[in-house]
């Protein structure tokens, strides 16, 4: 445990046969911090902690796994300077690896101080109200005694992921089989049931929403809502306790590593649970508010993340603990990658965003993390936040440039053909400036934060009126298309179903790694909520008994064919664009609807292309796809190009429609709003075999 947690947190062990515990925590700038322990009736008891640096320990007899603590800590209460101590409030332990319970939102918590709400940031003195009966308690985890893996990480590279967003609690609440007991917990991602399901989808990895503790903000609580998403934590070793503890956790990850199907978690080290001047206080606040949080010269909270307050990676002591933290997730919580909420907020120094940051240096030496898959959301909301393509080599990032283009496209945009293409090529403008292959690009159409795919084809405004927000929460602009109607429609559930499985197939076929929002394989509507992070109901659960089973086996089916054909896993970018050279390497062209290489005037409309990709391998021979595209509403002639023999791979219209072979010249009607793709083979060069 001390390899893992250095100077802070708890770690028990023997000396001379007697069981010990040592306590430790971060604080420059306190007078004096306490350890407090409470025993089953919930008395308190306090022990001083010893100075050395910026650090204080005590080591206790008699300290056992399960054991109640938190932290007091004394010093100047300065908010102009940046302290808010307060003795009074029991504190989280940052390095907590299992928090019992969640706080209750009362007053005696607030940071505001005896000026109460009107001026926090000077109020003369802290409230002194003690908030010991109010809030949770952190609990001591004995690692060593955690039962070991039996299975081995699946190992996949990172252009061969298919990655699946999921919600812990909202994808198991009504899953078929899964002990009730075990709904919206770790545990229901090991059910056999799920397992199965997973497999049948055939995705690589599970992306979960944030799993480390998190608590609710004070406003949602008013309204009688709840964190439902979990961006907002507080606990950063800890597990969310509403879904288990470290060992249900870690029986999950070992049983899907069994299945074959990694694990990243979705992290949120960019701000904490605690808020602005008027928020709570949990942790860090009381610790060293100062040292914990990115503040201005006159101690107001920067906020750099739109929750209130920035956590300041430039704070050695801060990097520490997210370094820890991750290194914890990877070795005890077993995880294979990470995505990183808000991740422009980590490289941020005080001139701004840069990729040469204390957070992207550590990472990129860390024997350990290095060698994860890293995943960043590569904006925030602050100054210069947009940073899409400027994260450093080793990660993939979120890439909404292509989510836009490609709901444009089949939205029936004009003037998006040549956005279009950059995009399915995997974003090769943005990405390989840094040496970075197709794999950076992470493609999505939906994904947990907006509409849900059906969504996107239902509803043209948000319905976020659940919120309390009197509709003004979430994106205004989705780039949706309701066919006429808003909302729901039965005589439009085909031809909206039809263009989300024209969309689906564009996700699976294009380079870069595609994400599935977990949901919208089984056609999951949300009613027009595009911000349905308060929404921890049935608005957001998944509905397995409404699933659409033929959509879910055409997903399946699109997964089992990408993950067959390696030209789609490419590691790096694919330049040359002559089909006729592709015995000299691969190749990407684009033909018009004459089946003629696309000039500059083709790209500036919304009519049909044909993408041809292929590579020849000297012992397997040449791979070879050729994909018909028309977005608009009207069928159209198209001529393919004079160049191969094609067989077909698969049908959007399936194939009574769809031609089972073709070949070159051929002139072929294809639908509106269509995709087809065929595939084709050639032999290898003679006496390379």
């Amino acid at each position: 445990m001390s390899d893992l947690h250095r100077q802070c947190g708890v770690w028990l062990f023997n000396e001379d046969g007697v069981s010990k515990a040592h306590f430790g925590v971060f604080s420059r700038h306190a007078s004096a911090v306490f350890l407090c322990l409470f025993d089953e009736e919930g008395r308190e008891f306090s022990y001083p902690m010893k100075r050395r640096g910026d650090f204080w320990s005590l080591t206790l007899d008699g300290i056992g796994e399960g054991q109640a603590y938190g932290y007091r800590a004394d010093g100047p209460w300065a908010p102009a300077a940046g302290h808010r101590f307060d003795p009074a409030k029991l504190l989280l332990d940052p390095y907590a690896l299992a928090i019992d319970g969640l706080p209750t939102l009362a007053v005696a918590q607030a940071a505001q101080g005896s000026a109460g709400p009107q001026d926090p940031h000077f109020a003369p003195t802290p409230d002194g109200a003690d908030n010991a009966t109010l809030m949770p308690r952190c609990r001591v985890v004995d690692v060593a005694a955690l039962p070991p893996f039996v299975h081995p990480k699946p190992g996949y590279a990172m252009e061969e992921s298919v990655i699946y967003e999921l919600h812990v609690k909202g994808f198991s609440m009504g899953f078929p089989g899964v002990k009730p007991e075990h709904r919206g917990r770790f545990a229901a991602l090991a059910a056999p049931e799920v397992i199965q399901y997973l497999k049948r989808l055939g995705v690589t990895a599970l992306e979960l929403m944030p799993c480390q503790q998190f608590f609710d903000e004070p406003f949602l609580h008013a309204k009688g809502l709840s964190n439902y998403w979990g961006y907002n934590s507080i606990g950063f070793f800890a597990p969310h306790n509403a879904y288990g503890d470290i060992r249900e956790f870690r029986a999950m990850v070992d049983a899907l590593h069994g299945a074959g199907i990694e694990v990243i978690l979705d992290v949120v080290y960019n701000h904490s649970a605690e808020g602005n001047a008027m928020g709570p206080v949990y942790s860090f606040k009381g610790l060293d508010n100062a040292c914990y949080y990115r503040l201005t010269d006159t101690g107001h909270y920067i906020n750099d993340t739109g929750c209130g307050n920035t956590l300041d990676l430039g704070q050695p002591r801060v990097l520490e603990l997210v370094m820890d933290s991750l290194r914890y997730w990877a070795l005890v919580g077993g995880v294979d990658g990470f995505r990183f909420d808000l991740a422009a907020c980590l490289g941020r120094m005080p001139h701004g965003f840069d990729t040469h940051s204390g957070f992207f240096a550590a990472l990129g030496q860390d024997p350990v993390l290095k060698h994860l898959k890293l995943i960043a959301e590569p904006w925030d909301v602050g100054p210069g936040g947009y940073r899409l393509g400027d994260f450093p080599a080793a990660f993939a990032e979120w890439n909404d440039k292509y989510r836009d283009a490609m709901r444009r496209l089949w939205r029936g945009d004009e003037q998006i053909l040549g956005e279009f293409a950059r995009r399915f090529h995997g974003s090769a403008d943005l990405f390989e400036p840094s040496f970075r292959g197709p794999w950076a690009s992470v493609n999505f159409i939906a994904s947990h934060d907006g509409f849900t795919l059906r969504d996107l084809l239902s509803y043209e405004q948000r319905h976020n009126l659940a919120n309390g927000e009197d509709n003004r929460d979430g994106h205004q602009e989705n780039l949706s298309h309701n066919f006429g109607v808003e909302g729901e429609a039965t005589e439009l559930v085909a031809a909206r179903k039809h263009k989300a499985r024209a969309m689906l197939v564009t996700l699976f076929f294009s380079f870069g790694i595609p994400m599935l929002r977990a949901g919208d394989e089984l056609w999951q509507t949300q009613q027009g909520n595009n911000n349905a992070y308060c929404q921890d109901n049935a608005l957001t659960w998944i509905d397995w008994e409404s699933a659409d089973t033929e959509l879910i086996d055409f997903v399946a089916g699109l997964i089992h064919i990408r993950r067959k054909l390696p030209l789609l896993a490419a590691t790096r970018y694919i330049h040359g664009n002559n089909p006729d050279d592709g015995r000299k390497g691969p190749f990407l062209a684009w033909f018009n609807e004459s089946g003629l290489p696309m000039a500059g005037t083709d790209w500036h409309r919304c009519g049909p292309l044909i993408a041809a990709l292929g590579e020849h391998h000297p012992l397997r021979g040449s791979e070879l796809l050729l994909i018909l595209i028309n977005p608009s509403q009207s069928a159209v002639d198209i001529s393919l190009p004079l160049f191969a023999v094609w067989e077909q791979l698969h049908s959007l219209c399936g194939n009574s429609d769809m031609p089972a072979r073709i070949e070159a010249g051929d002139t072929l009607t294809l639908p509106g709003v269509s995709i087809w793709i065929f595939h084709g083979h050639r032999d290898a060069d003679p006496g390379t075999q």
